[in-house]
């Protein structure tokens, strides 16, 4: 967990605000596992319902693009590198675990959404959106971006099918 992130350091004001058991990751070290460094992961959480979340959080801005010429796409990639490491993870804690991508989207002004929205956090000024999706859903259904850099994402179509408010995630059957 990088505390000068704000995307990062929003979802940690959530999870304490929700009153969830967590452990914030010490990012600035990066993990050997079977002789293999392995990407770190930037939260642990414990919700209800027994849910045991591996959560690597990805901020974005939306609408992204410039202001004089927004993009009203959600954006949703991340790197393979990520979502390898977030598998890895998983695998290493076992069954009960689950890996997550959150996507914590910044709201600009300009973004209106219907009352009631589930997880929206307002935070230092901010309003964001917690939106989550299982690595292995992910995993399934993503596309490559960019092979240069090594980018991968959700066509639009099945992120909407997967994505869900995090707190489906965090407790489960009370959604």
């Amino acid at each position: 967990m990088d505390r000068g992130n704000h995307y990062e350091a929003a979802f940690e004001a959530y999870l304490r605000d929700a009153r969830l058991p967590y452990v914030a990751v010490d990012e600035t070290r990066r993990t050997v596992v079977d002789d293999e460094p392995i990407k770190s992961l930037d939260f642990i959480v414990h919700g209800g319902s027994e849910a045991k979340l591996l959560i690597d959080v990805k901020g974005r801005k939306f609408p992204g693009g410039k202001e004089d010429k927004p993009s009203f796409v959600w954006q949703n990639w991340s790197t393979e590198g990520d979502v390898d490491g977030l598998e890895r993870w998983q695998a290493r804690f076992g069954t009960g675990y689950c890996g997550l991508l959150v996507f914590v989207y910044d709201l600009q002004p300009i973004v209106e959404l219907p009352r009631g929205t589930p997880d929206i956090w307002h935070w230092r000024g901010h309003r964001y959106l917690m939106r989550a999706i299982s690595v292995s859903a992910y995993r399934e259904a993503m596309r490559p971006r960019s092979r240069k850099w090594g980018t991968v994402y959700l066509p639009t179509s099945a992120f909407r099918e997967q994505i869900r408010p995090f707190r489906a995630f965090s407790h489960p059957g009370s959604f």
